[in-house]
């Protein structure tokens, strides 16, 4: 149902207003009557807006829009300058689930030189991958291990790790390389794989362990 004029330029003022909480209750409304006239506005939003439970709900107000008109705005955004533009973006079109969005999510967003544009493109990759790609998709997804800190390794692991088997290969085959830090996080993330209940602390701990004795923790 089309909100009504005077709520609509209610809802538009709000999405600007310096208060979050306004913000907040602006992007709500249009969530909840969903109006093609507000995606543009929504999408600029989530490139500016900087309290992340006001972004989560512009991001459900985008949703709740359909998504032949909403995906490929979403797409255009993914080649902003802005980095919260690009990584927002990515978020949403993980919501959506639009597999049409696939072919957007380059190999440059996936080695995205800002971590939160990166994690975005890793969890959305995981999303929107088609069925039989999964394989090159690992194979871009290694090349990150070892990549920044806990939060971000741990982001690339859960990716990894819900893909599938079809990751151990390229699993296997960091775990010999020259980087300490790249063979500690394939470690990791193989122990995880194995036992999703080991706790990534836990893992990366072992794994620093079976790398400081000269191993990878396959023999056996």
């Amino acid at each position: 149902m089309t909100m009504p004029r005077q709520d609509a330029d209610r809802a538009f003022r709000g999405l600007e207003n310096s208060d979050a909480s306004v913000r907040l209750r602006a992007a709500m409304a249009v969530g909840t009557s969903p109006d093609a006239a507000f995606i543009d506005k929504l999408i600029e939003r989530c490139a500016v807006e900087p309290e992340f439970f006001v972004r989560d709900m512009l991001t459900w107000a985008l949703t709740r829009h359909p998504a032949s008109p909403t995906v490929p705005k979403l797409i255009d955004e993914l080649r902003s300058e802005r980095a919260q533009a690009r990584s927002q973006a990515l978020h949403t079109l993980s919501k959506i689930g639009d597999r049409r969005a696939w072919p957007a999510i380059t190999h440059g967003l996936l080695r995205d030189a800002d971590d939160e544009v990166a994690r975005s493109a890793w969890r959305t990759a995981v999303v929107l991958v088609p069925e039989g790609e999964e394989p090159e998709l690992a194979a871009v997804l290694a090349t990150q291990l070892g990549r920044g800190g806990r939060e971000t390794q741990l982001s690339l692991s859960r990716a990894l790790i819900a893909l599938g088997e079809v990751v151990s290969p390229v699993l296997r085959a960091a775990m010999t390389d020259p980087d300490r830090r790249v063979r500690t996080h394939a470690i990791a993330t193989e122990r995880l794989l194995r036992d999703p209940d080991a706790g990534f602390e836990f893992a990366i701990e072992e794994a620093k362990r079976v790398v400081a004795l000269g191993t990878t923790g396959q023999e056996g």
